[in-house]
């Protein structure tokens, strides 16, 4: 399931739009980075049968402060509302997300 993309200059080549990639096997979301050699990730697991815990974000250093972060927490706080999901966020930078993108269809799905 890949999400619509933005454009964030710099992401990929210059005006190339970020594309975000979910990999259900593997329980991440990626975006590829200048090509295939970098890549941004956000790893997330199971916790119960209808629970996730989006445990991690990294960006390359080198490709930080961009918005690419952004763009994977957005693809997995919306992948937790098309499931119907509950989520817990160990993650420090979703719940960064969350609380500057308080919508009402992340926060209901929120476990403490």
């Amino acid at each position: 399931m890949a999400h619509s993309p933005a454009a964030v200059p710099g992401a990929q080549e210059p005006g190339c739009p970020i594309r975000v990639e979910h990999d259900r096997r593997r329980r991440q979301f990626t975006v590829r980075l200048n090509g295939c050699h970098d890549r941004a990730v956000l790893l997330y697991e199971y916790v119960g049968k209808r629970t996730v815990d989006l445990q991690h974000t990294e960006v390359p250093d080198a490709y930080r402060g961009r918005g690419i972060a952004k763009h994977l927490a957005k693809a997995a706080l919306d992948f937790v509302v098309e499931e119907d999901l509950k989520a817990h966020l160990t993650c420090w930078y979703i719940q960064k997300y969350v609380k500057e993108n308080p919508l009402p269809q992340y926060l209901e799905r929120l476990q403490p």
